[in-house]
């Protein structure tokens, strides 16, 4: 069983609330303080350690506790890492571009489950905590528009990628959440 310096409660939250509150709650800690964080969102780990890896902070793992995910961060030294700043599209914008059948990659990075329940036609999946291993599945001079549920991973994902040299991407704000357009 892991120590921590400090507990969030996350449970019963889902995305983007456990990041949110992970993020708050980090900048009251002191360099090298471990933060345990319990939700019951699935999500929440590939969430967690793709905002730890962007951010700098350190992922020490998860431990399972009937239906509640403990996720263990030790927080970054005195200078934390900034993410790239990922420009945004709104929903209304992009849903016109999927509209008039704009030749377009959508890069969807919610979890398997979300994507099976409905996703945009042609869209590519790859769940967030895959994103920085399959990121050469991408060609690097498209314009990729990344969407999940509410926005966030896709920040994350939208932000792991340009470190890898892909310069043309938007995030799509809110996402799948308020879709009202055509899903397959």
């Amino acid at each position: 069983m892991m120590e921590s310096n400090h507990v969030l409660d996350a449970k019963g939250l889902a995305c983007p609330m456990p990041i949110v509150k992970t993020k708050k709650t980090m900048k009251d800690l002191e360099p090298g303080e471990v933060l345990e964080i319990q939700a019951t969102d699935k999500g929440s780990t590939a969430d967690l350690q793709a905002w730890a890896k962007s951010t700098g902070h350190e992922y020490l793992g998860t431990e399972t506790e009937g239906d509640t995910l403990r996720h263990f961060l030790r927080k970054a030294g005195a200078i934390e890492a900034e993410g790239v700043v990922i420009p945004e599209i709104s929903l209304d914008e992009f849903k016109e571009k999927v509209d008039k059948n704009e030749n377009l990659t959508v890069l969807d990075v919610r979890e398997i489950e979300e994507y099976e329940e409905g996703h945009i036609e042609g869209a590519i999946h790859i769940p967030l905590g895959e994103v920085e291993q399959r990121a050469g599945e991408l060609d690097k001079e498209d314009v990729i528009y990344v969407i999940c549920h509410s926005g966030r991973r896709s920040e994350l994902a939208a932000q792991t990628i340009a470190k890898k040299g892909f310069k043309q991407l938007f995030n799509v704000v809110p996402g799948m959440r308020d879709w009202t357009g055509k899903t397959i």
